[in-house]
């Protein structure tokens, strides 16, 4: 049971956004208390349960795998993948962080320098004006550069390496739609709520 309830479950604000991940002990309480619905995915449309409804739902199918409901003393109780809040309409106050796949992202997997687009195993990043020149690890000053370039580069600015970037780098303006650590916990439920998820160890000087 308690393994049960320590499942993961995705949180939606009033306006269908993601916005956080509970434990599903966590959903049951925001159900009972009526802060919350179930939103169910079935046949390319989404139905919507009150915590009762829910219950209903639940003992009508009762074709569940062990791990997939949770007992009370009448009932076996569907767990929850997506909850929907009913008042809370914001989204988290997250800056977006700095990290190897959010800079890979912005440069589209493209050498920031000789225009050619890799696999992501095959890029580095490149400090545009280098470390000991003072160069900062910021949006700025960071970029996207296959090995090659990133060798011939080394530790001299662009000009230095007879090098031209093709565009300035500057911070990205779109945002993270949840500030979390996804993993192997994301669900087949969550796929129509969520576009990307980047969260990798941000990176530090």
């Amino acid at each position: 049971m308690e393994a049960v309830l320590s499942q993961p479950v995705l949180v939606l604000n009033r306006l269908w956004q993601a916005v956080n991940i509970v434990a599903a002990r966590r959903a049951f309480a925001l159900l009972a208390q009526g802060h919350a619905k179930v939103v169910y995915h079935s046949d390319e449309d989404f139905r919507i349960f009150n915590m009762m409804d829910w219950v209903d739902f639940s003992m009508s199918n009762p074709s569940l795998e062990e791990g997939d409901f949770v007992r009370t003393v009448s009932h076996r109780i569907r767990l929850p993948r997506v909850i929907l809040l009913g008042v809370f309409d914001r989204l988290p106050c997250k800056d977006l962080k700095l990290t190897r796949n959010n800079i890979f992202e912005r440069d589209k997997e493209r050498c920031q320098y000789c225009n050619k687009t890799f696999e992501r195993k095959d890029l580095n990043l490149d400090h545009v004006i280098p470390r000991h020149y003072g160069g900062k690890t910021t949006w700025e000053n960071v970029v996207c550069s296959c090995i090659k370039c990133n060798t011939r580069k080394a530790n001299r600015l662009p000009h230095e390496a007879k090098m031209r970037l093709l565009r300035k780098p500057v911070k990205p303006k779109w945002r993270p739609v949840i500030s979390i650590v996804l993993g192997k916990s994301r669900h087949e439920e969550w796929k129509h709520f969520l576009d990307v998820a980047y969260w990798n160890v941000e990176l530090k000087e």
